[in-house]
């Protein structure tokens, strides 16, 4: 059902601002610049190999319901990761599965963007997941029905390549794995207890992407909230270099808690994210 995952949202004050961040951290600029006339807000797209990640604001001309759930969460949170895509290759027999899975009545929704860059269109169809089921988390499945999201045609090894994975934090470890594994459908690669931290750790992979997940058990009603995100490199002492001449927040470069990874953390320029850099040796 859920093929991969396309994008991660992430909602910002200042799209201007944020886009010029992102291109310093990446690499290179986003290749959609667009607008969503009917939900009210506007976006910028960076492709990578393996999804692509969406910064998106609500636009100051129109009104409409995406956009008030972006204000909600800038006025609740701020800047930061604010939702999760999951594409599917058939949304409409998603609908009847997860309506199923879930107990709840699933609609479909048409989506439609214009590229102000080359002046191309797209459109999709979406699910939405009401957050009482998603459990806090802005979530929809999508299918792309039409155009395509062109790449950036510039390549340096010092650039990002991939997204490695997005960190999800829960207080409520065995119904993350309900949700992810027995509803949606998302194959769990690791359940692990960390001593250290006095909980588990979740990996949930579907096609070279991961979603991590830290689960500590706490009282209260269920909670998740995305967290973090790990990008991938093809060199990641040019990428640091890079980073380093542009100005960005950077520590020194170590080797990561997997084996034959070096990792360095940025600190700037990513809108609070929490955000780390790996390479695979």
């Amino acid at each position: 059902m859920i093929k991969t995952i396309d994008h991660i949202l992430v909602a910002v004050e200042d799209l201007d601002k944020a886009v010029e961040n992102y291109s310093t951290i990446f690499g290179f600029a986003p290749t959609w610049l667009g607008e969503h006339p009917t939900l009210g807000t506007k976006n910028a797209l960076f492709p990578l190999e393996n999804m692509y990640l969406e910064l998106i604001a609500k636009n100051e001309n129109d009104e409409g319901p995406l956009a008030e759930t972006v204000k909600e969460h800038l006025k609740n949170y701020g800047e930061g990761i604010f939702g999760l895509a999951l594409e599917t290759e058939d949304i409409e027999k998603a609908k009847i599965d997860l309506s199923t899975r879930l107990n709840i009545n699933l609609e479909i929704s048409d989506g439609k963007g214009l590229n102000i860059i080359s002046k191309k269109e797209r459109c999709w169809k979406n699910i939405f997941i009401p957050k009482k089921v998603s459990r806090g988390i802005f979530t929809l499945l999508i299918e792309h029905t039409k155009g395509t999201l062109i790449k950036d045609e510039k390549s340096d090894e010092s650039f990002i390549t991939r997204m490695d994975h997005v960190v999800i934090n829960s207080n409520d470890p065995d119904g993350l794995v309900e949700l992810y594994r027995d509803k949606y459908g998302i194959r769990l690669a690791l359940d692990q207890f960390v001593e250290q931290w006095g909980g588990r750790m979740l990996f949930f992979r579907t096609n070279q992407t991961t979603i991590e997940a830290i689960g500590i058990k706490k009282d209260g009603p269920p909670k998740d909230f995305l967290w973090g995100l790990a990008w991938t490199t093809k060199d990641i002492k040019k990428t640091h270099k890079r980073l380093l001449s542009a100005g960005v927040n950077i520590t020194d470069i170590k080797e990561g808690r997997k084996p034959n990874t070096l990792v360095a953390t940025i600190k700037s320029h990513c809108l609070k994210v929490p955000t780390l850099l790996i390479e695979h040796l």
